[in-house]
């Protein structure tokens, strides 16, 4: 389905129905919505992670302009704030009252930025894998330089200046820095390498070239009024752990879990183990 909002056009997918007939009575599911990382993906990698989730959450998942199956436009609107008051914008069009945000990587930084902006529209924040300022970037190099063998430096040499020239570029990428973003060879669906991915190399390369060196909501979280909770992976390459432990002392009353057996990807790595702590945190019960 697509939403024409603002100046673009937003391809969303709605898993689950939003009232259910439990006990001879009907129930209104809390609605979320999966925000995808990158930039540069789409979603379809996170629904075989988070599909489980259906059975207690209405769930939403869209791409962001110019990715996936949303609208391409002007590369210079691939920016952070568009993302916000796109997000803002579907909200709107779907009807939608107070939502849960889901957000990884990128998608976490999303919805950090709207939680602050938007803190009345939020009922529950749940970040993964994130970071709230540009010092991930400079940490993510000096981890790469540690850890990584000497093509996966070479090929990150394209991520850091922003300048892949078409797709294949980018999917090698992903496919090289395979064992960086993950400790687990399983789950080939929940990888953006996935071949059902649709990739934007304009959107990454805006990013990285870009806005995301100015990046920085730290000293804003303060204003976040959602419960949150906040996850990272022990073995995080690209956003090291120590970002999320510092985004959990910025919000108030924020929960954080380290998953000990995780990389970037923990819905890779982890992920009944991750969505149990969503349940848990959400108060849904034990989803094994």
């Amino acid at each position: 389905m697509r939403a024409k909002i603002r100046d673009t056009e937003i391809y969303f997918d709605v898993d689950g129905c939003g009232l259910v007939v439990e006990e001879q009575e009907i129930r209104e599911k809390p609605v979320a919505l999966i925000i995808h990382g990158g930039p540069g993906v789409d979603h379809t990698s996170y629904k075989p992670c988070f599909s489980p989730l259906v059975h207690h959450l209405q769930l939403v998942y869209f791409d962001h302009r110019g990715q996936g199956r949303s609208a391409r436009g002007l590369k210079e609107t691939y920016t952070l704030d568009n993302n916000v008051d796109d997000m803002e914008a579907l909200r709107q069009y779907l009807g939608l009252e107070k939502i849960v945000l889901i957000g990884s990587s990128y998608g976490g930084m999303v919805a950090l930025s709207y939680a602050v902006k938007y803190p009345q529209n939020v009922s529950h924040l749940i970040v993964i894998a994130t970071a709230a300022n540009s010092r991930f970037l400079k940490r993510a190099q000096e981890i790469l330089a540690e850890r990584g063998n000497e093509e996966q430096k070479a090929v990150a040499l394209q991520l850091w200046s922003g300048n892949f020239e078409n797709e294949e570029q980018l999917r090698q990428f992903f496919r090289v820095m395979g064992s960086m973003y993950s400790q687990s060879n399983e789950g080939k669906l929940n990888s953006p390498d996935s071949d059902q991915t649709i990739l934007s190399v304009d959107a990454i390369n805006v990013a990285f070239s870009g806005f995301l060196n100015d990046y920085n909501i730290l000293n804003e979280l303060h204003k976040i009024t959602s419960p949150t909770l906040v996850i990272a992976g022990r073995h995080d390459w690209i956003c090291a752990p120590e970002f999320s432990e510092e985004i959990a002392q910025a919000i108030p009353n924020a929960q954080l879990k380290i998953f000990e057996n995780s990389g970037h990807l923990i819905r890779v790595d982890e992920p009944q183990l991750m969505l149990n702590e969503i349940a848990r945190f959400l108060s849904l019960g034990h989803l094994v």
